[in-house]
């Protein structure tokens, strides 16, 4: 079983190399999980916009209004095994990316709970890939499909 993990790991390692994109590996905490999640299950990275493209993942804040009454932004639908890749991600990235770390301190000392923090820091990720994949692109690189 050891031998046949250790040679799917190096499969998975192998189609990562030849598909690599420097966009995926552009900010700490964006490891091979995410890069292979985000390969296979968001060929769009890039080509929407910041809005759309957290939308599809879902981790844009949904509203629940229904005439006069305002309910609590959620985030809801989209693509869940990005977003758990994506949440994955960020927990790293808040950790030991500089500027991740000083966001997420900056809205926890805004009052934020430390949830919608989190979630504010996936798209605010989400978001600098999608802008790096999209001046990639504009570079005239090969798609990653």
């Amino acid at each position: 079983m050891r031998r046949e993990l250790a040679a799917i790991d190096q499969q998975i390692r192998a189609l990562l190399d030849a598909h690599a994109s420097p966009a995926l590996g552009s900010c700490k905490g964006l490891g091979p999980v995410f890069q292979a999640t985000s390969l296979a299950l968001l060929p769009e990275l890039g080509t929407l916009t910041r809005r759309q493209i957290a939308r599809l993942v879902g981790v844009a804040p949904m509203n629940r209004d229904s005439g006069q009454a305002s309910g609590a932004r959620r985030i809801r639908g989209g693509r869940a095994p990005v977003r758990v890749a994506l949440y994955m991600a960020t927990l790293s990235a808040v950790r030991w990316d500089p500027a991740m770390k000083a966001h997420y301190q900056q809205l926890r000392a805004r009052g934020k709970l430390a949830k919608v923090a989190l979630v504010a820091c996936m798209r605010k990720l989400l978001t600098i890939i999608n802008a790096h994949r999209r001046d990639e692109l504009a570079q005239g690189a090969a798609p990653v499909c």
